[in-house]
């Protein structure tokens, strides 16, 4: 510079060295190890997309391929899904408590639990809800209770509450777990998984008394699915050119590539005469609450 002046830098934009990496192991080494262990997992985890596709097939070269398919240390030919290890480990985060179906006193002790947990409560159902409290000892079709089992919450039993309060801690989950579909959809959801109904189209004919269309709707967005504003026809050639796949549906069945789904209310006095057309399937909102609250895509009978 003229006369020997250094050159001006303005405030926040002084020029800082670059971290020195750490190759003993630590530090951002470690970080970068961990990510691509993670990732690592993931790939092998992950069956297949919506189109039937697993990583492997688009891996570009072989060494990728060959990572790709190693098999998992703890991986056995009778599981279908990738088993994660130590399920029992508490999630990160606050707890956030919601009561589906209890009474005026049972709200009231989960009201006190939360008090004592630094915990929140809950009264309508969002995102940020990781325990669904339920009274008795089987799932409910309840819309907060549905909603959990799709999002992947506890779904646990009242005792839980008591437990906890008798003690002033918090209890460990897996106890009062109700079992088969929260358990299934809480391990789908630790795995990182697709949702039930991901690859899923749904059209809603008619009325609907039971469970309102409305809270229907809530729940294919919840399970990852679409909803349909015009009813699917079996000989379009749009219908038939939609190749996405069920995740899952049972691998060997058609229900596996026919993905649209007409649902009809169970009273109404219309019922399909068939219930396949094509790549379209006709099916009962009583078969949607099921899949739902079992976290299942139930066969149906063709």
């Amino acid at each position: 510079m003229p006369g020997g002046r250094r050159p001006r830098v303005r405030s926040g934009n002084q020029p800082r060295p670059a971290p020195a990496m750490e190759p003993s192991g630590r530090g951002a080494w470690a970080h970068s190890r961990a990510a691509l262990d993670r990732l690592e997992e993931l790939l092998r985890c992950s069956r297949c997309n919506i189109f039937g596709l697993r990583p492997v097939d688009y891996a570009d070269n072989e060494n990728m391929k060959s990572l790709l398919l190693l098999p998992e240390k703890n991986e056995s030919s009778s599981t279908r899904h990738y088993s994660v290890p130590n399920t029992g480990q508490r999630r990160d985060g606050p707890l956030v408590l919601i009561g589906s179906g209890l009474s005026s006193e049972q709200q009231k002790m989960l009201s006190e639990l939360a008090a004592i947990l630094k915990a929140k409560k809950c009264a309508e159902f969002d995102n940020t809800v990781t325990h669904v409290i339920v009274p008795g000892d089987t799932v409910q079709s309840t819309l907060k209770c549905m909603l959990g089992i799709l999002n992947g919450c506890w779904i646990l039993k009242f005792e839980w509450v008591k437990a906890c309060l008798q003690r002033k801690a918090c209890e460990q989950e897996e106890k009062y777990e109700i079992p088969e579909g929260p358990h299934r959809s809480r391990l789908n959801k630790e795995q990182l998984l697709p949702k039930l109904f991901d690859g899923c189209y749904f059209y809603f004919g008619g009325t609907f008394k039971h469970h309102p269309k409305d809270n229907l709707i809530k729940l294919v967005t919840a399970a990852g699915g679409q909803v349909l504003s015009r009813k699917p026809k079996p000989d379009s050639d749009v219908t038939q050119t939609i190749n996405t796949v069920a995740y899952h549906a049972r691998p060997d069945s058609d229900q596996r590539f026919c993905t649209q789904y007409i649902i009809y209310e169970d009273l109404s006095n219309h019922h399909p005469k068939r219930v396949r057309q094509g790549k379209v399937w006709m099916a009962p909102s009583s078969w949607f609450i099921d899949c739902v609250m079992s976290f299942e895509l139930l066969p149906l009978d063709s």
